[in-house]
């Protein structure tokens, strides 16, 4: 009988303690929010301190009613929960606020004139950004034509290959590359071309090879990390089977790293897209549309935005909106290549795990 009756006591024993339920979490949040609004302009507080009041009254009212109610642990979590999203909103507000004002003020010049005409001419109001779109698209495709092949064979050589000295001097030539400023690719540019065709050499292709210095380093961390990723389980299988190395790394390898190594690429291109200082230095500016790389000066969108700032012309609101509106055009192609490297690693992903 007692061990019937232990049992039954045992049986409405529970291993969950109580939580605060999401509305009460809520309604607390809301009661901090509110208290720190009404009560800082009270105080004497601006908005951004009555943000901060309501801050650090939710980093104390909340943790203390978890103590009360789920205890100690829970507590902590809750802090470090309401910290840690502090952190994440004050790091995506400049984001949130740049993205705001470049649309502000560059969506009122977003009309086909913008983008089907140049600056041939063109003083004050009207003109486009044709010619540095264009310019933009040509460099950028011809640095990713130079940089791809190179990055993807280092980055195979490194992991597959690379062994002593001469893989260790490469890995730190490669982290140096990663950190040199633009500008100074610009000049080393220019240097080189300056060497064959003289001082005052300005083409697109110069342009396209400042670029590929920025971008090789990139492709070059991304595809290491990607085929770092790769079992080993799948080489050595391709290898008891008879399969040579090369044609391992052709046939397994790459393709199984290839959502990575998409992803990483385009990324890369978008990290070099928006540089202004090579281009200024060996591209220079035009105000018509060029499509030889390899003559004359070439527009690009970096550029074609701080010439339009810093010297808009009389009177100078039609340059400064177009300085705008060749911002928001640079951001909505950036944002587009980091879209089309989602979508590849999971077209790419997607095809490798069938």
């Amino acid at each position: 009988m007692s061990t019937e009756l232990h049992t039954a006591a045992a049986s409405k024993v529970t291993l969950k303690r109580p939580s605060l339920r999401p509305r009460v979490v809520w309604v607390i949040v809301a009661g901090c929010a509110a208290t720190g609004l009404v009560v800082g302009p009270l105080l004497g507080l601006n908005r951004t301190m009555s943000v901060v009041l309501a801050v650090v009254l939710l980093l104390v009212v909340l943790p203390l009613a978890a103590l009360r109610v789920e205890g100690a642990r829970r507590a902590t979590d809750r802090l470090v929960t309401i910290v840690v999203s502090v952190a994440f909103s004050l790091a995506l507000l400049p984001l949130l606020s740049l993205l705001w004002t470049t649309v502000k003020y560059g969506v009122g010049r977003f009309d086909p004139e913008f983008f089907f005409s140049d600056m041939r001419g063109v003083l004050g109001e009207g003109g486009g950004a044709l010619h540095a779109i264009i310019g933009t698209l040509l460099m950028t495709g011809a640095a990713a034509v130079i940089s791809v092949p190179i990055g993807v064979m280092s980055a195979v050589y490194l992991v597959e290959y690379g062994r002593g000295r001469l893989a260790s001097s490469i890995t730190i030539l490669v982290d140096v590359m990663t950190g040199i400023p633009s500008i100074v690719a610009g000049l080393f540019s220019f240097a080189f071309f300056a060497v064959f065709f003289g001082p005052s050499i300005r083409f697109g292709l110069g342009g396209a090879v400042a670029l590929s210095v920025l971008m090789i380093p990139v492709v070059v961390r991304s595809v290491e990390e990607m085929l770092k990723l790769v079992p080993n389980e799948l080489r050595e299988a391709s290898y008891a089977l008879g399969v040579t190395k090369w044609r391992t790394i052709a046939r397994v390898v790459l393709p199984t790293a290839a959502a990575g190594i998409a992803a990483g690429i385009t990324l890369a291109v978008a990290r070099v897209i928006g540089e202004t200082a090579p281009l200024l230095i060996i591209a220079g500016s035009t105000t018509n549309v060029n499509w030889n790389l390899f003559e004359d000066r070439m527009a690009a969108l970096p550029v074609y935005t701080y010439y339009s700032y810093t010297i808009p012309g009389i009177p100078p609101e039609f340059g400064i909106e177009r300085a705008w509106a060749a911002a928001l055009t640079l951001f909505v192609i950036v944002m587009a290549l980091n879209l089309l490297a989602r979508l590849s690693a999971r077209l790419f992903g997607s095809a490798t795990s069938r």
